[in-house]
């Protein structure tokens, strides 16, 4: 009996049977591929905004007080409320005394040479007995002016600018070692922000592979 081997096109019913099982569709190969591209954009601008964030904390918080001289210091009372309610971060920049002008907000010692200080505003001129200028200062949510006239030999500091809420950590951290704690935690957030730009670069350098069937 002869065997017919002529090859013949294939049926309309084979043509149209379904893909093997296991076999890759395409349309949903794409799709998986677009979601995991905008997952890894995402992810990627999550890790840029957070190293921004930290670098710009320290920058603000740290860098620039060191770099300028300034000194650092937590609202503590209402006196300078509202624009500088309890817990604000301020840094005061060194100025000459005779700079000081009317309105200026300035850190002062209480008492020349203990450590207790004030930050109020100036608002107004005095002099001693012997010709030599003071300050006067007065709380912003005070209702007179401070009791005793500011010298130069007591003022720490005018103020450079101010961030809210960031005294509390500071608070929480304690007075003492502060200098320890805000070098810390500049090497912290340095480091953190170091170690995103290296995963943010590596991931970007990283080759993507896409495989499309049909």
């Amino acid at each position: 009996m002869a065997v017919d081997l002529t090859e013949r096109p294939l049926t309309h019913a084979a043509a149209a049977a379904p893909d093997a099982p296991g076999a890759a569709s395409p349309s949903y190969s794409k799709k998986g591929s677009a979601g995991a591209q905008a997952l890894a954009f995402v992810a990627r601008a999550a890790s840029m905004a957070a190293m921004l964030t930290a670098l710009f904390a320290a920058l603000v918080l740290i860098v620039v007080p060191v770099a300028t001289g300034s000194h650092t210091y937590t609202v503590l009372t209402n006196s300078m409320a509202p624009k500088f309610p309890p817990g604000t971060f301020l840094v005061m920049k060194p100025a000459p005394f005779g700079e000081l002008k009317y309105g200026d907000v300035i850190t002062f010692q209480l008492y020349s040479g203990r450590p207790e200080v004030e930050t109020h505003r100036i608002v107004g001129f005095g002099a001693t007995q012997t010709g030599e200028k003071t300050l006067i200062t007065k709380g912003d949510n005070n209702g007179a002016t401070d009791a005793e006239p500011v010298r130069e030999i007591q003022v720490k500091g005018k103020l450079f600018y101010a961030v809210p809420q960031v005294g509390f950590v500071a608070n929480a951290l304690g007075n003492a070692d502060r200098g320890l704690w805000t070098t810390l935690a500049a090497m912290g957030l340095i480091g953190y922000g170091t170690i995103l730009v290296f995963k943010s670069v590596r991931g970007a350098r990283k080759p993507t592979s896409v495989t499309e069937a049909g």
